[in-house]
Protein backbone atom coordinates (compact mmCIF):
# COMPACT_ATOMS: atom_id res chain seq x y z
CA UNK A 1 0.00 0.00 0.00
CA UNK A 2 1.47 3.10 -1.16
CA UNK A 3 0.99 6.39 0.48
CA UNK A 4 -0.88 9.66 -1.46
CA UNK A 5 2.60 11.49 -1.48
CA UNK A 6 4.15 8.19 -2.59
CA UNK A 7 1.58 7.13 -5.33
CA UNK A 8 1.38 11.21 -6.58
CA UNK A 9 5.14 11.11 -7.00
CA UNK A 10 5.13 7.44 -8.68
CA UNK A 11 2.40 8.62 -11.01
CA UNK A 12 4.05 11.77 -12.08
CA UNK A 13 7.90 10.11 -12.96
CA UNK A 14 5.65 7.48 -15.38
CA UNK A 15 4.36 10.04 -17.40
CA UNK A 16 7.09 12.12 -17.72
CA UNK A 17 8.94 9.34 -18.56
CA UNK A 18 6.25 8.67 -21.15
CA UNK A 19 6.20 12.02 -22.26
CA UNK A 20 9.90 12.43 -22.75
CA UNK A 21 12.00 9.32 -21.66
CA UNK A 22 14.00 11.11 -19.33
CA UNK A 23 13.09 11.07 -15.45
CA UNK A 24 11.95 14.63 -13.84
CA UNK A 25 14.62 16.01 -11.69
CA UNK A 26 14.33 16.20 -8.45
CA UNK A 27 13.60 20.18 -8.31
CA UNK A 28 10.24 19.38 -10.79
CA UNK A 29 8.91 16.40 -8.39
CA UNK A 30 9.78 18.70 -5.50
CA UNK A 31 7.28 21.38 -7.16
CA UNK A 32 4.85 19.27 -8.60
CA UNK A 33 4.11 17.67 -5.15
CA UNK A 34 4.51 20.73 -3.49
CA UNK A 35 7.23 20.01 -0.90
CA UNK A 36 9.21 22.34 1.07
CA UNK A 37 12.53 20.75 0.36
CA UNK A 38 14.48 17.99 -1.92
CA UNK A 39 15.11 15.60 1.25
CA UNK A 40 11.22 15.11 1.39
CA UNK A 41 11.92 13.55 -2.54
CA UNK A 42 14.56 11.51 -1.21
CA UNK A 43 12.59 9.72 1.25
CA UNK A 44 9.75 9.09 -1.05
CA UNK A 45 12.11 7.59 -3.96
CA UNK A 46 13.80 5.36 -1.11
CA UNK A 47 10.34 3.87 0.26
CA UNK A 48 9.29 3.46 -3.53
CA UNK A 49 12.14 1.21 -4.33
CA UNK A 50 11.75 -0.38 -1.09
CA UNK A 51 8.26 -1.27 -2.09
CA UNK A 52 9.45 -2.43 -5.81
CA UNK A 53 7.84 0.21 -7.61
CA UNK A 54 11.16 2.00 -8.80
CA UNK A 55 14.75 1.23 -9.80
CA UNK A 56 17.30 3.68 -9.47
CA UNK A 57 20.13 2.58 -11.68
CA UNK A 58 23.67 3.03 -10.85
CA UNK A 59 26.26 5.52 -12.20
CA UNK A 60 23.76 7.77 -14.42
CA UNK A 61 22.30 11.05 -12.80
CA UNK A 62 18.96 11.20 -12.04
CA UNK A 63 18.59 7.65 -13.87
CA UNK A 64 14.96 6.45 -12.30
CA UNK A 65 13.31 2.82 -13.85
CA UNK A 66 9.61 2.41 -13.09
CA UNK A 67 8.94 -1.37 -12.55
CA UNK A 68 5.29 -1.29 -11.79
CA UNK A 69 2.24 0.93 -11.02
CA UNK A 70 -0.47 0.78 -8.84
CA UNK A 71 -2.86 -1.97 -9.52
CA UNK A 72 -6.21 0.63 -9.70
CA UNK A 73 -4.13 3.13 -11.81
CA UNK A 74 -7.24 5.84 -12.25
CA UNK A 75 -5.32 8.92 -11.10
CA UNK A 76 -4.40 11.57 -13.62
CA UNK A 77 -1.26 12.94 -12.84
CA UNK A 78 -0.37 16.12 -11.11
CA UNK A 79 0.03 19.35 -13.29
CA UNK A 80 3.80 20.19 -13.69
CA UNK A 81 5.39 23.43 -12.96
CA UNK A 82 9.09 24.83 -13.85
CA UNK A 83 11.35 24.17 -16.44
CA UNK A 84 11.33 21.66 -18.52
CA UNK A 85 13.62 22.23 -21.43
CA UNK A 86 13.01 21.65 -25.52
CA UNK A 87 15.86 19.06 -26.65
CA UNK A 88 16.75 18.74 -30.19
CA UNK A 89 18.59 15.22 -30.03
CA UNK A 90 21.30 14.11 -32.27
CA UNK A 91 20.41 10.78 -35.00
CA UNK A 92 22.25 8.47 -32.28
CA UNK A 93 19.99 9.42 -29.18
CA UNK A 94 17.02 8.27 -28.62
CA UNK A 95 14.00 10.12 -30.35
CA UNK A 96 11.47 12.59 -28.18
CA UNK A 97 8.24 12.85 -28.63
CA UNK A 98 8.35 16.38 -30.26
CA UNK A 99 9.72 16.62 -33.72
CA UNK A 100 13.38 16.17 -34.17
CA UNK A 101 15.76 18.97 -35.46
CA UNK A 102 18.35 18.21 -37.76
CA UNK A 103 21.90 19.83 -37.77
CA UNK A 104 22.60 22.69 -39.87
CA UNK A 105 24.80 20.21 -42.33
CA UNK A 106 21.33 18.52 -42.90
CA UNK A 107 18.54 21.10 -42.79
CA UNK A 108 15.18 19.86 -42.43
CA UNK A 109 12.75 20.66 -45.29
CA UNK A 110 9.84 19.96 -42.73
CA UNK A 111 10.94 22.26 -40.28
CA UNK A 112 12.19 26.74 -41.15
CA UNK A 113 15.43 27.13 -39.11
CA UNK A 114 17.29 30.51 -38.15
CA UNK A 115 21.05 31.04 -37.19
CA UNK A 116 21.79 31.82 -34.02
CA UNK A 117 25.40 32.85 -32.46
CA UNK A 118 27.25 30.78 -30.06
CA UNK A 119 29.03 32.74 -28.20
CA UNK A 120 31.63 30.28 -26.51
CA UNK A 121 30.99 28.65 -23.00
CA UNK A 122 29.31 29.14 -19.74
CA UNK A 123 30.31 27.21 -16.66
CA UNK A 124 27.18 24.89 -14.90
CA UNK A 125 30.20 23.81 -12.13
CA UNK A 126 33.34 25.78 -11.46
CA UNK A 127 33.05 29.26 -12.50
CA UNK A 128 35.06 30.20 -15.98
CA UNK A 129 35.11 33.55 -17.86
CA UNK A 130 32.50 36.14 -18.91
CA UNK A 131 30.96 34.60 -21.87
CA UNK A 132 33.15 35.03 -25.19
CA UNK A 133 32.71 36.52 -28.22
CA UNK A 134 31.03 35.11 -31.23
CA UNK A 135 32.62 31.71 -31.91
CA UNK A 136 30.68 30.19 -34.84
CA UNK A 137 26.63 29.85 -35.85
CA UNK A 138 24.50 26.44 -35.51
CA UNK A 139 20.79 26.37 -36.81
CA UNK A 140 17.74 26.19 -34.48
CA UNK A 141 14.18 25.54 -35.62
CA UNK A 142 11.90 29.07 -35.47
CA UNK A 143 9.82 26.96 -33.29
CA UNK A 144 12.20 26.79 -30.56
CA UNK A 145 12.83 30.08 -30.21
CA UNK A 146 9.60 31.74 -30.14
CA UNK A 147 10.25 36.24 -29.91
CA UNK A 148 13.05 38.23 -28.99
CA UNK A 149 16.94 37.80 -29.92
CA UNK A 150 19.06 34.17 -28.75
CA UNK A 151 22.07 33.07 -28.69
CA UNK A 152 24.03 30.00 -27.76
CA UNK A 153 26.39 28.48 -25.31
CA UNK A 154 28.22 25.73 -24.87
CA UNK A 155 28.31 24.02 -21.39
CA UNK A 156 31.02 23.68 -18.88
CA UNK A 157 30.44 21.46 -15.62
CA UNK A 158 27.89 19.49 -14.10
CA UNK A 159 26.50 21.98 -11.64
CA UNK A 160 22.93 21.48 -13.61
CA UNK A 161 22.55 18.13 -14.03
CA UNK A 162 19.54 17.16 -12.28
CA UNK A 163 18.03 19.70 -14.70
CA UNK A 164 18.53 17.73 -17.22
CA UNK A 165 22.07 19.70 -18.72
CA UNK A 166 25.43 17.65 -18.69
CA UNK A 167 28.73 18.79 -19.77
CA UNK A 168 29.60 19.37 -23.44
CA UNK A 169 25.49 20.30 -24.46
CA UNK A 170 24.49 23.58 -26.26
CA UNK A 171 22.10 25.57 -24.17
CA UNK A 172 19.84 28.57 -26.14
CA UNK A 173 19.52 31.33 -24.22
CA UNK A 174 16.44 34.36 -25.10
CA UNK A 175 18.42 37.41 -24.07
CA UNK A 176 16.81 39.29 -21.16
CA UNK A 177 17.86 41.10 -18.04
CA UNK A 178 15.06 39.90 -15.99
CA UNK A 179 13.53 36.74 -14.40
CA UNK A 180 11.35 35.50 -12.53
CA UNK A 181 11.97 33.03 -9.17
CA UNK A 182 12.79 29.69 -10.70
CA UNK A 183 13.93 30.32 -14.16
CA UNK A 184 17.67 29.04 -15.36
CA UNK A 185 19.06 32.07 -16.47
CA UNK A 186 22.84 33.02 -17.29
CA UNK A 187 23.90 35.18 -14.82
CA UNK A 188 27.11 37.69 -14.68
CA UNK A 189 28.47 37.84 -11.75
CA UNK A 190 30.96 40.97 -10.59
CA UNK A 191 31.07 41.67 -14.31
CA UNK A 192 34.12 38.73 -14.93
CA UNK A 193 31.96 35.40 -13.60
CA UNK A 194 29.74 33.87 -16.39
CA UNK A 195 27.70 30.66 -14.76
CA UNK A 196 24.22 29.09 -15.92
CA UNK A 197 22.48 28.63 -12.27
CA UNK A 198 18.02 28.57 -11.16
CA UNK A 199 17.11 32.12 -10.09
CA UNK A 200 16.40 32.58 -6.75
CA UNK A 201 15.74 35.37 -4.57
CA UNK A 202 16.74 35.73 -0.89
CA UNK A 203 15.21 39.01 0.68
CA UNK A 204 17.06 41.46 -1.09
CA UNK A 205 19.77 39.67 -1.79
CA UNK A 206 19.81 36.84 -5.24
CA UNK A 207 20.63 33.37 -4.75
CA UNK A 208 22.02 31.18 -7.65
CA UNK A 209 20.81 27.51 -7.28
CA UNK A 210 22.78 24.52 -8.84
CA UNK A 211 20.82 21.92 -9.68
CA UNK A 212 23.13 19.06 -8.34
CA UNK A 213 23.59 18.82 -4.53
CA UNK A 214 27.31 18.81 -4.88
CA UNK A 215 27.13 22.06 -4.86
CA UNK A 216 26.05 24.97 -3.08
CA UNK A 217 23.60 27.87 -3.53
CA UNK A 218 25.53 31.17 -4.00
CA UNK A 219 24.36 34.31 -2.05
CA UNK A 220 24.61 37.76 -3.76
CA UNK A 221 23.73 41.02 -3.06
CA UNK A 222 21.54 42.46 -5.98
CA UNK A 223 24.18 44.94 -7.61
CA UNK A 224 26.75 42.11 -7.88
CA UNK A 225 24.46 39.53 -10.54
CA UNK A 226 23.31 41.13 -14.20
CA UNK A 227 20.66 38.84 -15.80
CA UNK A 228 22.13 38.19 -19.29
CA UNK A 229 19.39 35.78 -20.43
CA UNK A 230 17.15 32.61 -19.58
CA UNK A 231 16.74 29.49 -20.56
CA UNK A 232 14.62 28.51 -23.60
CA UNK A 233 16.20 25.31 -25.17
CA UNK A 234 19.15 22.48 -25.04
CA UNK A 235 21.02 20.65 -27.85
CA UNK A 236 22.59 17.43 -26.89
CA UNK A 237 24.74 15.83 -29.66
CA UNK A 238 25.05 12.15 -29.13
CA UNK A 239 28.69 10.35 -30.35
Amino acid sequence: MLTRKQQELLLFIHERMKESGVPPSFDEMKDALDLASKSGIHRLITALEERGFIRRLPNRARALEVIKLPEAYTTNPQPRRGFSPSVIEGSLGKPPAAPVATTKSQPSSDTASVSVPVMGRIAAGVPISAIQNNTHDISIPTEMLGSGEHYALEIKGDSMIEAGIFDGDTVIIRNTNTANPGDIVVALVDDEEATLKRFRRKGASIALEAANPAYETRIFGPDRVKIQGKLVGLIRRYH
